[in-house]
């Protein structure tokens, strides 16, 4: 072994003894290209090059080995420098070191872009959803809701044809409801207040109504996407609805606010409760999966339910 081969061996080592962390190859290029006398060194890692020095001699190169597989490639200006066997040898085990750390880096970045590839095609199938969410709003407004107002009119037709005003009157309070169940249908797709007056708005519309129901939105100080709050305004309106239904009688309080986790509502009611392994909602949880967000159900016989829900920022 040459003398100045030798002293890069050993170089390199105590370079090596002592880190405390993974080595660099850049710092390790500069320790053989100084200890070799060379106006340059390079080392090729994973397919990226880490040159020390800057030259424009020719190179001499030599591949570094380790359990049979060739881990990098070692260059060294002049190209006068001759075979660096032993030195190449020397630094087969750290340089197979330095090949999995960056492969596995380059595996993990290719998991994360993977990742948000994946969140961008679910807001886009959001996306299409709410789109279709409006098509619907506008079928039912100019096609069914057309027909339930001519049906009207043929009514009060046949109220001057002799037809029992006791009758027409029912048939008319039946109507008026079937109307106005569509029209809260086509609101409730995409409701005006939701557009113009965000979702503290139109949670306060709808709610308005409701006697049990006390909203608190003074926790919530800011604007999210229009899919984010229409998400919001329907899973607590589905989480009113299941108080009504599940817990009659019962006060009901919904509350939403920011928080450094991101957009929470919460719905509670003092009712009878049911027990923790009951506490399933399938729907509400796949509407809040949509944006992302997630719900947890929380309940005791005796104890009323809280319903809370968060979309992380």
């Amino acid at each position: 072994m040459r003398a100045q081969e030798k002293r890069a061996v050993e170089a390199v080592s105590d370079h090596l003894a002592g880190l405390d962390r993974a080595p660099d190859a850049l710092s390790l290029a500069q320790v053989i290209g100084t200890a070799l006398g060379a106006t340059g060194c390079a080392l090729t890692v994973a397919g990226q090059r880490h040159q020390w020095g800057a030259c424009a001699e020719r190179w001499h190169t030599q591949p570094v080995t380790c359990d049979g597989e060739e881990q990098a490639l070692l260059a060294v200006a002049p190209d006068s420098a001759g075979p660096l066997d032993a030195l190449a040898t020397a630094l087969g085990p750290p340089l197979l070191a330095m090949r999995l750390a960056a492969e596995t880096d380059r595996l993990r970045r290719d998991g994360d872009a993977a990742a948000r590839e994946l969140v961008d095609d679910r807001w886009r199938t959001t996306v299409e959803m709410e789109q279709e969410r409006r098509s619907l709003e506008r079928d039912l407004h100019d096609g069914a809701q057309h027909h339930l107002v001519a049906l009207k009119m043929a009514m009060a037709l046949v109220e001057h044809t002799g037809a029992t005003e006791e009758r027409l009157a029912q048939l008319e309070s039946k109507l008026d409801a079937a109307e106005k169940a569509l029209t809260d249908t086509a609101a409730g797709i995409l409701p005006i207040p939701l557009s113009t007056e965000g979702l503290a708005g139109a949670l306060a519309a709808e709610l308005a109504a409701h006697s049990d129901v006390t909203l608190d939105t003074t926790g919530f100080r800011r604007r999210y996407p229009p899919l984010v709050e229409s998400t919001v305004y329907f899973a607590c309106l589905e989480a009113v609805n299941n108080a009504h239904k599940h817990a009659p009688g019962a006060a009901i309080a919904v509350v939403v606010r920011d928080t450094d986790r991101g957009l929470e509502f919460g719905v509670s009611d003092d009712g009878p409760g049911f027990a923790a392994d009951r506490a399933r909602l399938p729907n509400l949880s796949a509407r809040m999966a949509t944006v992302g967000g997630s719900i947890d159900v929380r309940s005791s016989p005796g104890r009323g339910t809280t319903i809370i829900g968060l979309v992380p920022r």
